[in-house]
């Protein structure tokens, strides 16, 4: 195997990233720690196999690179338009805070002017990633304080991608020779700018093109590659042409092709190779980590930790006095910002490419993000504990709640109702029907398109990954009456099946299958009721089949229900005996037939009684039903009189029923 290091590296890398998630997961804590602890375990620090850091490092950028286009693709000015008067203050205020913090401490424990100062950038940014599903895994990410917290850090994602472009001027300046430095800085700063201009106007017009161009071609492989192409190209472009850094020509490729109508697709496509590249990325992260050196300088780790979780929660709360929003609000964006992730990793690891911090001092930009992120979970436990302390203090409590905006009425506890997971075409069908007949329910759904959609309609929704996190605790399944699955993946339709079970043992749960194996771990898990939209199909052609036929419609029913439930198990397949019944009853029916017979005024049998009318002896048929002003009379008595005006129902053989026919309905004489 010495002959494929690549490879190699990128196997061994995954599978200790695999090991690292699932302990992560198991211990409850984000997979982004598993990552990060296997790198370490992958670093030239540790004992056993060590990965090729060059190898990794270079796959690590491609990550960046995917991660940023992913970002510029979901980046979104109405959100953080929306929170304006608090995100973009809060965000500034926060920033330059905890930087101007760090800085001092930085330099007190002996760094340089610019290592403390990129130090200060790196703690002060929180990670999207850990943001999100906290809000998520705590049901409050469509809540005030959700989308608070996600302006506040889209405005901080917009200065980090702002100071990478500036990053560069801290390794070029030098002090002895200032005019030499601003002449370097003006420079660097004009071909980011033009690179800026060029994206949001040439890039604007071209991209779509291209991307639409191919679209014509009808080629899904065509477009994931022109898609690919469009990510990398524009970030290499940027970096060799430009000197503009990698992460900002993905993020401004992203932002363009996410205001085109193929946006959407493009995330979707690109999910699966962003995803695995990331997980690349914290991989490679994480072997520049030195536990030896963390371990030595654990008071400087503590230090660290310390300002990221404790500082970054006080300076946030603090900024709440300035602004005439909930405490709650302001508590919730505390408690979610007190971390640092990938925005962190990518500052960090820029300045050290331009070599204004070393291994070392990455080190404890990285140990603050392992800490924070594990603890991150037990942070947004935080604001109700804070809240009852705070209201101790009424003074205080009044000064940091303030309600000048209308909140948002809260959410009623759910009862009696239907959680519907994911919401595509069968999803809506279900959503929209509920709807019509008045049925509360709630949609859990995790694409963004979806969700805008969902809210014209104005249909409640929680928005999350079921499959993946807790955020099936919060949709009250204790109380529902059903749990409708409609997930296309049976692994994560299995998923959501075993949660819910956790939660209630009695619910209903009608879950979507896409394979007969798919459909069994269901079934085992505790759904209640299978469906499989591709056996629905077979099942609707045999019915009409034998409707066709002219069987009963109960054994027609009995037979659909045999069919639909055969491969769940096998002893609910029809045996041969059921077969050779169901034979006869076909054969059977080929000679009956079902007709409608009006009751005229001159009628020779309105005004009598079935059984005076003796219609078995004189036509050979029996009546099994009569209709009468709107309402059916089914197998009426022998003493039911028939009335004008009524449609009696007759079945027999052909012959029989047109011998009836001709005795209840005479010819009009001309």
């Amino acid at each position: 195997m010495h002959d494929l290091p690549l490879l190699v590296n990128i196997a061994v890398a995954l599978a200790y990233a695999l090991v690292g998630g699932l302990v992560a997961r198991r211990l409850g804590l984000p997979t982004i720690v598993g990552y990060l602890v296997a790198g370490m375990a992958l670093g030239p620090f540790t004992p056993g196999f060590h990965g090729d850091e060059k190898s990794i490092h270079q796959l690590a950028e491609f990550g960046v690179i995917l991660l940023m286009f992913g970002v510029g693709l979901h980046f979104s000015l109405r959100d953080l338009w929306r929170v304006r008067d608090i995100a973009i203050p809060g965000a500034l205020l926060q920033t330059l805070a905890t930087t101007a913090l760090t800085y001092w401490i930085g330099r007190q424990m002996g760094l340089g002017y610019a290592a403390a100062l990129v130090l200060g950038i790196a703690l002060s940014v929180a990670s999207t990633v850990v943001l999100l599903r906290g809000l998520m895994d705590t049901g409050q990410l469509e809540t005030l304080h959700g989308r608070v917290a996600v302006g506040w850090l889209v405005l901080e994602d917009l200065m980090t991608v702002g100071i990478l472009v500036l990053l560069p001027l801290l390794a070029v300046s030098d002090p002895t020779n200032e005019a030499d430095s601003w002449t370097t800085a003006a420079w660097a700063v004009g071909r980011a700018a033009t690179f800026v201009i060029l994206m949001l106007s040439v890039g604007n017009y071209l991209m779509p093109f291209v991307l639409g161009w191919v679209v014509k071609t009808r080629s899904r492989e065509l477009f994931v590659l022109i898609a690919l192409t469009v990510a990398a190209g524009t970030a290499l472009v940027s970096y060799s042409v430009f000197g503009v850094s990698l992460a900002l020509g993905a993020f401004l490729a992203g932002v363009v092709v996410g205001e085109s109508e193929f946006s959407h697709q493009v995330g979707a496509d690109l999910l699966p190779f962003r995803e695995a590249f990331a997980v690349l990325f914290f991989v490679s992260v994480g072997m520049l980590v030195n536990p030896p050196f963390l371990i030595e300088h654990w008071n400087q780790v503590l230090i660290v930790s310390v300002v990221v979780i404790i500082g970054k929660f006080i300076i946030t709360l603090a900024s709440g006095f300035l602004f005439a929003y909930p405490a709650r609000t302001i508590l919730v964006v505390a408690a979610g910002l007190s971390q640092i992730g990938e925005f962190s990793f990518i500052v960090g690891q820029t300045a050290l490419t331009l070599n204004i911090i070393d291994k070392n001092e990455y080190s404890l930009i990285l140990a603050g993000a392992l800490v924070s992120i594990s603890v991150n979970p037990l942070m947004f436990k935080v604001p109700d504990l804070a809240e009852r302390q705070l209201r101790r203090w009424p003074t205080i409590w009044r000064a940091l709640d303030r309600h000048k905006h209308q909140l948002p009425p809260p959410t009623k506890e759910f009862s009696d109702h239907v959680v519907v997971v994911g919401c595509g075409r069968v999803g809506r069908h279900i959503a929209e029907t509920l709807g019509r007949l008045g049925v509360p329910r709630l949609v859990l759904e995790v694409d963004p398109a979806r969700l805008d959609k969902l809210r014209e309609l104005n249909v409640p929704v929680l928005y999350g990954d079921a499959g993946n996190s807790e955020v099936l605790t919060h949709a009250a399944l204790e109380h529902a009456r059903t749990l409708v699955i409609t997930l296309p993946d049976d692994a994560a339709a299995l998923a959501v099946v075993e949660t819910a079970r956790q939660i209630t043992k009695n619910l209903p749960i009608v879950a979507r299958a896409s394979t007969w194996e798919g459909a069994r771990h269901l079934r085992k898990a505790g759904a209640t009721e299978i469906i499989r939209p591709e056996l629905e199909g077979g099942v609707e052609i045999v019915r009409r089949t034998l409707l066709e036929l002219k069987l009963p419609m109960r054994e027609v029913q009995r037979y659909s229900d045999i069919v639909r439930r055969e491969g769940l198990d096998a002893s609910e397949r029809a045996s041969a005996e059921q077969a050779r019944v169901l034979n006869d009853l076909i054969g059977a029916a080929k000679d009956l037939e079902v007709g409608w017979i009006h009751i005229a005024d001159d009628s020779p049998l309105a005004g009598r009684t079935l059984a005076s009318s003796n219609l078995r002896a004189t036509a050979g048929v029996s009546v099994i039903a009569i209709g009468r002003q709107g309402k059916l009379v089914s197998n009426p008595s022998p003493e039911e009189v028939l009335h004008v005006g009524d449609r009696v129902a007759v079945i027999g053989t052909p012959a029989e029923v047109i011998a009836a026919e001709a005795l209840l309905e005479p010819p009009v004489q001309s």
